[in-house]
């Protein structure tokens, strides 16, 4: 596979690598398990940088219509949604196991295209699609770690993924990029989040939170900030700088390593069903990747 743009490309895969598993690490490891606060967290990082970035010159960024940024409050929703979700299902679930679920927004995508705007899809990618769908439908099935908690979650974080994909190929006003789009996510990321952390319980039973005073769980919440940060920043710079195909091979490759190097560094049991169901998912998002890149 030809990846152009390699070094941007692999500073993407270090970045996706580095903030998945320093997530999995606060999340599975130190077991801090409270989403409003520690999303809550990482998108007040992630906005405060961003903000911080575009008030010293080196980003852009544009919020001059109001209608505009109101028309796109239904994708900050969807994007609360997806880290919400997201951090129930990856405090749970391994790690491949994850990513594998997460594959599966595509049918979403796919299906809207097909059925609702009644695009021409090629035999390839509804290959692809189907193999997609059937690893997320099998590894519960098959799954030696079999959590119900965190395969709802992941579930839900698969809908709002697919949704988030719909609503942003609706959505396409030619003012604003996806800095913008960003920006206002982060924003209201951190109201939404703040309001919710009482209501929700995680406020004050983070209290109690055995390594709340320890410096690598400080050091940890340092780093899943700033590395969210980072990793927004390449994805947007990588997504302008290449093709979608070129992106969505990148996207790919960034998965796989971060797949294939998470059982050394986190506890996870699979029987050959489990990894057949893996492999799937990796064929059909290759497959995927195929049809981005051809066209077809």
């Amino acid at each position: 596979m030809y990846l152009k743009r390699p070094a941007g490309g692999l500073a993407f895969c270090l970045f996706y690598l580095a903030s998945c598993f320093t997530n999995k690490y606060v999340l599975s490891v130190l077991k801090f398990t409270y989403p409003t606060l520690f999303q809550g967290w990482q998108t007040l990082v992630g906005g405060l940088l961003l903000h911080i970035s575009w008030k010293l010159g080196w980003v852009e960024i544009s919020l001059c219509s109001r209608s505009e940024i109101l028309s796109w409050l239904p994708a900050s929703v969807l994007f609360v949604g997806i880290i919400y979700a997201g951090s129930r299902a990856l405090s749970r679930l391994p790690i491949p196991v994850f990513l594998a679920i997460q594959n599966a927004a595509e049918v979403i995508n796919c299906g809207f295209q097909k059925f609702v705007q009644k695009e021409q899809t090629s035999h390839l990618k509804v290959c692809s699609v189907l193999f997609l769908l059937v690893a997320a439908v099998c590894l519960p099935l098959f799954d030696t770690q079999f959590d119900p908690n965190g395969y709802f979650w992941a579930l839900i974080h698969l809908i709002c993924v697919g949704a988030y994909k719909v609503f942003h190929k609706l959505w396409k006003p030619s003012s604003f990029s996806e800095l913008d789009q960003q920006y206002i996510n982060y924003v209201f990321s951190v109201v939404l989040l703040a309001s919710a952390s009482h209501p929700a319980g995680d406020l004050f039973s983070a209290l109690d939170f055995p390594f709340l005073y320890f410096y690598r769980f400080h050091s940890s919440c340092c780093a899943s900030g700033l590395l969210g940060f980072l990793l927004m920043l390449h994805t947007v710079k990588l997504r302008s700088s290449t093709t979608s195909g070129q992106y969505a091979a990148w996207s790919f490759l960034a998965k796989v390593i971060t797949a294939s190097l998470s059982p050394l560094f986190f506890v996870m049991t699979a029987n050959v069903l489990t990894i057949s169901c893996l492999v799937i998912s990796g064929v059909g998002e290759a497959l995927l990747v195929y049809t981005e890149r051809t066209g077809t």
